[in-house]
């Protein structure tokens, strides 16, 4: 297998347009694994998903490029509010699928807990579909643990899923 390349950094403005294309690109993929549907996410406008990628003191987009293109993203999402400020929510987790099985989720988590870790954050959460099993099978294997299921999360046409909240501690 040949090894990649891979130039993960947080995401900017100029980052806009590839990200709504991935994420757009991860709800045709899988409509179960993402809370919005394709319709809600190519109406919003440039603005809205610049402010969604905009690094601030609370989130952080992180993008996998191989070259210019992006191939790969996950969100890093806290509350302002000091007594929940050591948690955050990972999100949007997404790699398109031709450059799946070469690590790229790995890496990607890599860069999100180093920034986890940086900004003092000493909990990561997340919610996976619990049909998703490559998805919830590589949470586990990084050391996330399962604390609760939500039945009916959410409804995909006639459909409901589950999803499983899972943790991972970076202080033990």
């Amino acid at each position: 297998m040949e090894t990649k390349n891979f130039d993960i950094r947080p995401l900017n403005a100029c980052d806009a347009a590839a990200f709504k294309e991935i994420r757009l690109q991860a709800i045709s993929d899988s409509p179960s694994a993402t809370w919005s549907t394709y319709g809600e996410e190519v109406k919003r406008t440039t603005q809205e998903v610049e402010a969604r990628i905009q690094r601030t003191e609370t989130q952080v987009v992180f993008g996998a490029f191989i070259d210019t293109k992006l191939v790969g993203i996950a969100g890093l999402r806290r509350e302002p509010l000091e007594q929940i400020r050591h948690k955050a929510v990972l999100w949007g987790v997404f790699v398109v699928p031709d450059q799946r099985r070469e690590g790229l989720a790995r890496k990607l988590f890599s860069r999100v807990l180093t920034c986890a870790r940086e900004e003092g954050v000493l909990q990561i959460q997340l919610c996976v579909n619990v049909e998703n099993t490559k998805a919830r099978n590589l949470y586990l294997s990084l050391g996330f643990k399962p604390f609760g299921l939500e039945p009916r999360s959410m409804r995909v046409g006639d459909k409901y899923f589950d999803e499983e909240h899972m943790a991972l501690r970076l202080d033990e």
